[in-house]
């Protein structure tokens, strides 16, 4: 007889006594001790079997016969799902099947919509400069001091305190916009944009909006700064212009009602770039932005980009039917176009185009659905699918512009902007062209880290190491020459650039010294040392091991001795006696790359970073094919 019913963790369970008298039920319920289990899947599929429902003091054999019922139903229906379980592995191949199918659907139907509807981007595009003061006050621009430390009495819009433009503050705007391709104009006007918020305690923004510094630029995009391919191999976007303009407070919220204000960041100096409407995709959308930012960075008018908040983007969007008439509205003389949409404060690339791609979506939805876009600025949440409604989009009047009666004209001579031409660094396009040339032979996956990372320092640190390189290299033929550069890019990049990502420390040449990486590099290419040893030694002065590298080699006894030619026949005989019959079908039938296995075998019976392939391989051809000769 059942002595007890126990519901435990989703599973009935029945435990019979010991030493008593078994009942049997109609469906031969097993006797002796034991114990079944029904999982919960099973459970619920039974119906509402529980423990209340077979009282164990009440249990007659009408009880126990319905309750074997239902537990043999439930384990066969387990066991059936068991059988019908899928491997792990052939799961993964129809989840990464059916992940390929969905992106070939979406690339047709993003195909299908481009073919029906344009898309028209323009971005603006807001750049923290660097500088050490703000853009009018004398105050600091650090971000790393305790917050409202750093600032001035017009900073926080006291009454009677006036703007002081510091003029250094426009060094770094002019490099940025001569990089851009920008024509300066000689004089320009700040103007006051007006909107009370809690973050512009002056209750106006100073910008130059009818006359800013710099006008009619361009920037140009190529398929390897990730333009769409639809775009072609090249993508000029138009800058309309260039301005000057204070910063805002930073916001801190605190949930669920505190929000704290931090004015350090008030008056910092920015530049506003705006682009043309003239990008027609998500992927060039974020390739511009990203591009802007590489040229702000490679001229130092910058300290930081998107990743810290030092760049942040607005993008206007806009949607059009191809085989309908043009639209209404109009943009920096480009017309034809449709309603517009802002979405504020995009803080990366990716943000940048899923951003766009979730608006172009929105719109074209309405628009299908014979809705009206309405002119409004929208938000984007990192994750999300959707843009979400801000606020009514604020026009001209709203704002209020109107000039700054307290600053005046900003003239900028011709004789400064010559001189910031000429000291302006080489352009990243340019730079990328000679890493690819014949003069490094680098790839493009390879060259634009090295332009990219630590502001440039990574690229001239590599540029040592290949003419220190070159120089110990000059006894050696031109084809192990011609080498150095891609071999001195992968232990740049890869080798000591994955020891840097591992401490995740800030860059510091000094630390493994051009000379001591180009001295490790020489002795691998003169095969002294193995490729593990080297690394080995890369390590130990990354870690603070200041022995001159030969010194290093002698001392850890890291040196490689090269084998003698007895020791490659004796390791070449071993390796053949393993296989005669392949020695045999490389004879006859002249299987010559099969060779390539003895040389394998060779590699592993010899003393480890010993045996070179080639010597193996001239050893190995020398007592194969003679002797078959003179067969």
């Amino acid at each position: 007889m059942i002595d007890s019913v126990l519901h435990y963790s989703g599973c009935i369970i029945l435990i019979y006594q010991k030493n008593k008298r078994k009942e049997k039920s109609s469906d031969a319920l097993a006797g002796g001790d034991s114990l079944r289990t029904t999982s919960l899947a099973a459970r619920r599929r039974v119906g509402t079997a529980n423990a209340q429902d077979f009282p164990c003091d009440s249990m007659g054999a009408d009880d126990l016969s319905r309750l074997a019922r239902l537990l043999d139903q439930s384990l066969q229906t387990s066991a059936t799902e068991s059988k019908e379980r899928i491997p792990l592995r052939k799961q993964l191949k129809q989840d990464a099947k059916a992940l390929k199918a969905q992106k070939r659907q979406r690339r047709e139907s993003e195909e299908a919509s481009r073919q029906k509807w344009e898309l028209t981007v323009g971005i603006e595009i807001h750049a923290q400069l660097n500088t050490e003061t703000k853009l009018f006050s004398r105050a600091s621009t650090s971000s790393t001091d305790t917050p409202n430390s750093n600032v001035a009495l017009f900073d926080l819009a006291f009454p009677g305190s006036q703007p002081e433009f510091q003029a250094a503050t426009l060094l770094p705007a002019l490099r940025a916009a001569i990089a851009l391709n920008c024509d300066i104009q000689p004089v320009s006007r700040f103007d006051r944009k007006h909107y009370f918020y809690q973050d512009q305690p002056a209750g106006y923004q100073i910008t130059q909006y009818y006359e800013p510094f710099a006008r009619n630029g361009y920037v140009d995009l190529f398929q390897h700064d990730g333009i769409a391919p639809e775009d072609g191999d090249h993508v000029r976007i138009g800058i309309k212009q260039i301005q000057l303009e204070q910063d805002t407070a930073k916001s801190q919220e605190y949930p669920p009602s505190t929000q704290l204000l931090d004015f350090n960041r008030v008056s910092h100096p920015l530049i506003e770039i705006i682009t043309m409407p003239q990008i027609h995709t998500p992927a060039t959308a974020a390739a511009c932005v990203r591009k802007i930012q590489a040229v702000l960075q490679s001229c130092s008018a910058v300290t930081t980009g998107m990743e810290l908040g030092g760049l942040r983007a607005d993008v206007n969007v806009s949607i059009r039917r191809r085989d309908e008439a043009p639209g209404t509205h109009q943009y920096g003389g480009i017309g034809g176009l449709g309603q517009r949409t802002e979405i504020k404060n995009l803080s990366s690339f990716k943000a940048v185009e899923d951003a766009v791609i979730a608006e172009k979506n929105r719109q074209i939805a309405v628009l299908e659905n014979g809705g009206v876009i309405e002119g409004e600025t929208r938000g984007w949440t990192i994750g999300s699918t959707e843009t979400r409604k801000l606020r009514g989009k604020e026009g001209e009047v709203d704002y209020r512009y109107m000039p700054d009666p307290d600053l005046p004209p900003l003239i900028i001579g011709h004789d400064l902007v010559s001189c910031l031409r000429d000291s302006l660094p080489t352009p990243p396009d340019e730079l990328l062209e000679m890493l690819a040339g014949l003069e490094y032979g680098l790839s493009i996956e390879d060259a634009k880290p090295l332009i990219e990372l630590d502001d440039g320092a990574r690229l001239e640190y590599y540029q040592d190491v290949v003419d220190i390189l070159r120089n110990l290299q000059e006894d050696q033929d031109l084809k192990t020459r011609a080498g150095l550069s891609r071999v001195a890019g992968n232990w740049v990049l890869h080798e000591l650039g994955g020891l840097w990502a591992k401490v995740d420390l800030a860059w510091d040449a000094q630390r493994v010294p051009a000379e001591t990486l180009a001295q490790i590099i020489d002795q691998l290419q003169r095969k002294r040392i193995t490729g593990a040893t080297a690394k080995q030694v890369l390590v130990m002065v990354f870690d603070g091991d200041r022995r001159p590298v030969p010194q290093l080699l002698e001392e850890e006894n890291l040196l490689l001795r090269p084998l003698s030619r007895e020791e490659y026949i004796a390791l070449a005989e071993a390796a053949m006696s393993q296989n005669p019959q392949m020695v045999e079908q490389i004879r006859a039938k002249n299987q010559l790359g099969k060779l390539g296995w003895f040389v394998g075998q060779m590699m592993r019976m010899g003393e480890k970073g010993r045996v070179e392939a080639q010597k193996a391989d001239e050893i190995l051809r020398e007592l194969i094919l003679r002797k078959s000769d003179q067969q």
